[in-house]
């Protein structure tokens, strides 16, 4: 299978290169190098096809589908403060860019978009289903779920294969030193010698999912002829407190302590995917405990530093 991934140079995109090449995958990588680095696909560039270009640039995009089997689409911006800071950016990105994606994959045989857990909003109801309704509190989240609508539309009038990948808080090495999420951000306070900053009471809760089982859904995604929308999560609940005390315990720390500061308006209370569906139809099966995805996560983390 000849396979286009954008944002391939990213974070997850760099994870997912790596196995689809280990499995004999031809792979082609659409990256604008924003956010992502050639570092982290440096030992496998060449056994991709490396295009620099950006998904706004729709003559650039429909040359890079041109040929392809199927599309994973991961480029995107996904921070919800910089959301609110640069909406029309996060609209150009975001919409025009899965837009420009969607218009140009009229041969592709299935087109797999990574959305997101934003697009909930605030539940009404834990574990989360796919059938929740979608009332995003952010930019990022209202611009990946106006992705999800223009995929479904264009599929049906090219008739591809649309699989809607809505991850939840995903973690692991080579996250973004731009948008670190809260994990990668305790690890670096933590490593630094300072507090860990927790907004709010710590009592939220979020579902963590390790990097390699993303990976894992977007491969049974690509081998599966299921189509449709599948939360990816670890269907487990852990609540902030609990993980930033978990930080501290890995790296041996007891002198580094908590500072509570006021909870941020965009922030979610609680948030955990329901994930019986991805299970049933694409095999979806998350492997990686929390402690053991954090450990790693840290001694990655703890060496890229220290060089």
């Amino acid at each position: 299978m000849r396979v286009l991934v954008t944002g391939g140079a990213g974070f997850i995109g760099s994870h997912l290169v790596r196995e689809l090449v280990f499995r004999g995958y031809e792979v082609r990588v659409l990256d604008n190098l924003s956010r992502g680095s050639l570092q982290n696909i440096r030992d496998i560039l060449s056994s991709v096809e490396l295009v620099v270009r950006d998904i706004r640039d729709y003559e650039a995009v429909e040359k890079a589908v041109s040929g392809m089997d199927a599309v994973v689409h991961l480029a995107a911006l996904t921070d919800v403060e910089e959301s609110l800071r640069e909406p029309n950016l996060y609209a150009e990105v975001n919409v025009v860019g899965t837009l420009n994606l969607a218009r140009a994959s009229r041969k592709v045989d299935s087109f797999i978009y990574a959305s997101s857990s934003a697009v909930y909003g605030d539940p009404v109801k834990i574990p989360i289903p796919e059938d929740h309704p979608l009332r995003p509190k952010s930019p990022y989240g209202a611009s990946k779920a106006s992705g999800e609508l223009y995929l479904m539309s264009y599929s049906k009038i090219y008739g591809f294969r649309p699989v809607i990948l809505r991850i939840f808080n995903v973690y692991g090495p080579r996250q973004s030193t731009s948008y670190s999420g809260v994990i990668i951000e305790f690890i670096r306070r933590a490593l630094r010698g300072e507090p860990l900053v927790i907004y709010g009471t710590g009592e939220q809760t979020r579902d963590f999912i390790y990097v390699s089982d993303v990976v894992q859904a977007i491969v049974c995604a690509l081998k599966s002829r299921t189509s449709g929308v599948f939360n990816i999560g670890s269907g487990e609940a852990t609540r902030i407190l609990d993980l930033a005390n978990e930080v501290l315990r890995i790296l041996g720390l007891d002198n580094v302590g908590l500072v509570h500061e006021e909870t941020r308006p965009e922030d979610i209370v609680h948030s955990v995917a329901d994930i019986t569906r991805a299970r049933r139809e694409l095999g979806f099966k998350p492997s990686i405990p929390l402690h053991v995805g954090l450990r790693t996560t840290i001694e990655r983390l703890r060496a890229a530093l220290s060089t």
